[in-house]
């Protein structure tokens, strides 16, 4: 572990490093830059994702303060709320999470397939709640109730996103760096899809304490860029000053908003074309909800020469592969 993490409470919940590979049929194909993936799909947690990573240091957290469940929220296929119940699991606790059902027009197989599966395998008490909610604010109610009734939760945001969680991609920023360093990559630009801010926030603030200033593209799948500019910012700079006094600027937020397409959860043309590039050339699974917008915002870019064909770009593959099944009749 880094120095500069050694002080915050963490557990081993996740496959680390994670690989970082090469892309060489995409790359041919596309014609521009070297394309690398940092595989964070394979963190090894009930399918792995990027909430493995958060998830260490917030069940740390949990832990030391002797909480005896998990408290979060998240929509109906969300990977957090999957990767939260089977970290509880592993530590003994109860789980419960309160799903917004914020994707529209879904049948009624979209609450029991996917992510929502798994969520019932692990033991998981499930309350939904209709869209445009404070989600936060109604699982801190929940919380509530339940000190109320002698027990002790601990609150996850949804995404896994705060000051604490924010730190599993300090970490991923940190061993990246290590793997450009072995590898001899000249990055030019770390891409991610860029959701509830916590994954692009942690790559910002780590990046920022290794002094380094490879730029990082965060691909929003939810809101237009600024607002989810104010989101990673107001994360970033909180998540970073526990780490560094230097101060880190807004400037190097950096948001495309030209993928969220209808809205979040909700598939463009472009997404089913990443989806079926990545696996058709790559191999690799992506998710109709992150990764796939992420991805497809980083062709379109290649495509538009945005990126210089001199240097290596990075994907951070977000995982949540499991919610494909929850997409089915559109896939095929």
């Amino acid at each position: 572990m880094s120095p500069k993490l050694s002080k915050f409470s963490r557990v081993d919940l996740c496959h680390k490093p994670t690989p970082l590979e090469f892309m060489p049929r995409l790359s041919e194909k596309l014609g521009g830059p070297k394309l690398w993936v940092k595989r964070d799909d394979c963190t090894g947690l009930a399918t792995g994702g990027n909430k493995t990573r958060k998830l260490e240091f917030l069940v740390g957290d949990a832990l030391q303060q002797g909480a005896d469940m998990l408290v979060t929220q998240g929509a109906v296929q969300s990977n957090h709320v999957r990767q939260t119940a089977a970290a509880a699991c592993k530590f003994g606790l109860d789980c419960h999470a309160l799903l917004e059902r914020r994707v529209p027009d879904r049948d009624n197989d979209y609450e029991i397939t996917g992510n929502v599966l798994f969520d019932n395998i692990f033991g998981t008490t499930i309350e939904f709640r209709p869209p445009g909610l404070d989600m936060n604010a109604e699982a801190i109610e929940i919380v509530q109730k339940l000190k109320d009734q002698g027990r002790n939760p601990y609150f996850i945001p949804g995404g896994g996103s705060n000051e604490i969680g924010a730190l599993g991609y300090v970490s991923c920023a940190f061993e990246l760096l290590n793997q450009f360093e072995a590898q001899k990559l000249d990055v030019g630009w770390i891409v991610l899809a860029s959701g509830s801010a916590g994954t692009h926030a942690g790559m910002l603030a780590g990046l920022h304490a290794a002094h380094s200033h490879i730029p990082v593209l965060g691909i929003s799948v939810r809101q237009p860029k600024e607002r989810q500019i104010n989101a990673v910012y107001g994360l970033a700079k909180s998540t970073a000053a526990q780490l560094t006094d230097m101060p880190l600027g807004i400037g190097s937020v950096q948001v495309d908003d030209g993928y969220v397409g209808d809205g979040y959860g909700l598939p463009t043309k472009g997404t089913f074309r990443a989806i079926d590039l990545a696996a058709k050339f790559e191999g690799l699974l992506l998710d109709p909800v992150y990764s796939a917008k992420g991805f497809d915002g980083m062709v379109s870019l290649i495509q538009n020469d945005f990126f210089k064909a001199d240097k290596d770009v990075v994907f951070i593959h977000t995982g949540g592969s499991a919610a494909l099944f929850a997409y089915e009749t559109e896939l095929v």
